[in-house]
């Protein structure tokens, strides 16, 4: 039978335009333990978005804030700090962000639906649409996506599309918490929603973002040291104007300049495109990166050139993982990232320390990373047992080897003669439940 959709969440809706209605509207919110939040921003022409909207839901409302009309904000962003308040959002990196931007922290305890999804099985990243209709089996129009939310006035479509956005987000949060309750993975959405968080806000010194800069692999190490001058003026200058970085240098104009390196604003003029009157701002940033000294120099990153045990083994383990996650209703790619499961086989491979990276941390250390090592150590093997199975195979612990058992003329091990036992029945049929065959070292999958 076709499952019922959930009972669409009928609520009155506020639209709150006057900064007498935005205190009403902050004393209701500070009364509530769990918020659903989505606000509405531009940020095509702008170093950092331009809050346009704040849409807000609450188990008793619904309510859309216009910052053009009713004033600051600081109230509403205070709220969210509170660390006995669960702000829900779907997809939330840049939600987190601008509470970030407009209080100085990011809110205290987040539930992103996105990511619990991944959790329970759901495809990961899923659309909010997909997320509404797969898990309440509700059809959400999204014809205002790509709206200018600058305009005023707001047009009725507008308004009952900003509803909209937030009026799923506290009943898919019931849904998808009592799921993680049942699997026993509540702390293990909590680990990955403080992860979210750190990532949206922290400007971590490990990662280097002028490497992603197209063409940086072209660069030698005096280039590479020019080049991340370059990119901090930029950023520091796009930050100062407001403006997108993009419009200010373009990325193959920073490699260009970095290649060149001159020492005299006159030479910049041979480029075209440039911001103007920037000229030695440009040649103090290319004069710091030449000073460096070459033993200081960025290193060019190494291109992988794995020898084929490790992509085969890096594959092997991606199908393993595939199985794994469906088995036991995980999002494989929310586990790990292939190029992360080719680092536990380099480490293998090599001898080395296992690699800093998501899946030997946390709950997937604990629950995952066990089998993978059992397959890499020979501990484990997979077997096809059933081709014409949605889950296909099945993983074997192995018996040790022959070596690795006492000598039959050793005495001191002869064991005492036994009766022969009866064969043990056989197995039950399986079922279309996931059961996985190989439980983790620990005994559960579970918490």
């Amino acid at each position: 039978m076709p499952r019922r959709p959930t009972k669409r969440p009928a609520l009155p809706e506020q639209l709150v335009t006057h900064p007498a209605q935005l205190a009403a509207c902050l004393t209701h919110l500070a009364q509530a333990p769990r918020i659903g939040v989505d606000p509405e921003f531009v940020g095509e022409d702008a170093y950092r978005p331009e809050l346009c909207l704040v849409q807000v839901s609450t188990a008793e409302e619904l309510i859309v804030i216009d910052p053009f009309e009713c004033g600051p904000l600081d109230g509403f962003w205070e709220l969210l700090l509170d660390p006995n308040r669960t702000t829900i959002v779907h997809a939330g990196r840049e939600d987190i962000r601008m509470c970030y931007f407009q209080s100085g922290r990011p809110p205290a305890h987040v539930f992103d639906v996105q990511i619990a999804a991944g959790l329970i099985g759901m495809t990961f990243p899923i659309g909010y649409g997909g997320l509404v209709h797969d898990l309440l089996h509700q059809r959400m129009q999204k014809g205002e996506t790509l709206t200018d939310w600058r305009k005023r006035p707001l047009t009725p479509a507008q308004v009952r599309y900003a509803y909209d956005d937030v009026r799923y987000l506290l009943p898919a949060h019931r849904k998808i918490t009592d799921r993680l309750k049942r699997h026993k993975r509540l702390e293990w959405a909590e680990e990955e929603f403080a992860a979210a968080v750190r990532k949206a806000v922290a400007d971590d010194a490990t990662v280097e973002r002028w490497r992603k800069i197209k063409g940086i692999g072209a660069l030698d190490r005096r280039g590479l040291a020019v080049a991340r001058e370059l990119y901090g003026w930029r950023d520091k200058f796009a930050e100062r104007l407001n403006r997108p970085v993009r419009f200010l240098m373009r990325d193959d104009l920073l490699i260009e300049i970095a290649k060149r390196a001159p020492t005299k604003a006159e030479e910049l003029h041979a480029v075209r495109g440039l911001p103007r009157g920037q000229e030695e701002a440009i040649i103090e940033a290319i004069r710091r990166g030449k000073v460096v000294p070459q033993s200081q120099c960025p290193e060019p990153e190494t291109r992988d050139n794995d020898p084929p045990n490790v992509a085969i083994l890096g594959s092997l383990l991606g199908v393993v993982l595939n199985d794994f996650a469906a088995r036991n209703k995980l999002a494989a790619n929310l586990v790990s990232s292939g190029s992360d499961l080719k680092a536990v086989v380099r480490s293998r491979v090599y001898g080395e320390p296992l690699p800093d990276v998501p899946v030997c941390r946390g709950w997937r250390a604990r629950h995952v990373l066990p089998e993978l090592l059992a397959l890499l150590s020979g501990d484990s093997a997979i077997r096809v047992a059933d081709v014409k199975a949605l889950d296909p195979l099945e993983l074997v612990e192995l018996e040790p080897e022959e070596e690795d058992l006492p000598d039959a003329d050793d005495s001191s091990h002869v064991a005492e003669p036994t009766e022969i036992e009866e064969p043990p029945p056989a197995e039950p049929e399986p079922t279309s439940e996931y059961v996985h065959p190989l439980p983790p070292r620990d005994g559960t999958l579970e918490g």
